[in-house]
């Protein structure tokens, strides 16, 4: 069984992160699929707020893959509330680098995930892909290039409110080496400024050049395609 790293964000993620970039997401992705009917792999589909995106926006069947079993269990919980949803949306227990479906899909679609990789891991996750992928199929990600942060002290990034109690998210970065930043999460549950509860997370993430993403995607057989600022979509070369 998969150690679940992700378990204690799990009651945070959709406060947080529908708030932070999914509602870019939701205004830049529509496009990019576009003319995608058969089937989409959703790498990293999380609690599911991208994979909703997905369904409204195609009637595709979508293959969600997961490996955190907190984050499934709230996928999954949330495509209960829709049958058309549970009989399109396949859910898929385990990580990227292990996909493997019946037939070549037409996109795969990668929202906030690719920092998890590795550079030793991202040539392989590349050449999964591109075998899931029908040639000409789309591999569509968010990225955008960015300074890495200095290492600092633990700080308040966000707190939202839930009836009367606040969920508080604190980070500081730790350590950066090269591409990669290690950073450090604290999760805390308030209530009239005494903390309920309070778990702890180290994350390292994985920042690589546009120069040497491009380099390591042609060399996997992927083709630029045109994208908005702030989004990546490459074509299975044909």
């Amino acid at each position: 069984m998969l150690e679940d790293n992700y378990a204690v964000a799990v009651p945070f993620y959709d406060l947080w992160h529908g708030d932070g970039h999914v509602p870019l997401v939701r205004e830049l992705l529509p496009p990019l699929l576009e003319g995608v009917r058969r089937s989409v792999i959703e790498i990293g589909a999380g609690t599911g707020l991208i994979t909703e995106l997905i369904a409204r926006e195609t009637p595709a069947e979508i293959y969600a893959v997961e490996p955190s079993l907190g984050m499934r269990s709230v996928l999954v919980s949330r495509l209960s509330s829709d049958p058309g949803l549970l009989r399109r949306v396949t859910v898929l227990p385990y990580g990227a680098l292990d996909v493997e479906v019946d037939e070549p899909v037409e996109a795969v679609v990668m929202i906030s995930v690719l920092q998890s990789f590795p550079a030793e891991e991202r040539a392989e996750l590349w050449r999964v892909l591109a075998r899931q992928l029908e040639p000409g199929g789309r591999l569509v990600f968010n990225w955008r290039e960015r300074a890495l942060p200095a290492p600092g002290g633990l700080e308040v990034m966000d707190s939202y409110q839930v009836g009367r109690h606040a969920y508080e998210i604190a980070g500081q970065v730790l350590e950066v080496a090269g591409e990669s930043v290690t950073s450090h999460f604290v999760y805390r549950i308030r209530q009239r400024g005494v903390a309920l509860s309070e778990d702890e997370m180290v994350v390292t993430n994985h920042w690589p050049a546009r120069e040497r993403l491009a380099s390591e995607l042609e060399a996997a057989g992927f083709v630029p395609d045109a994208a908005p600022e702030g989004m990546e979509v490459w074509q299975r070369a044909k």
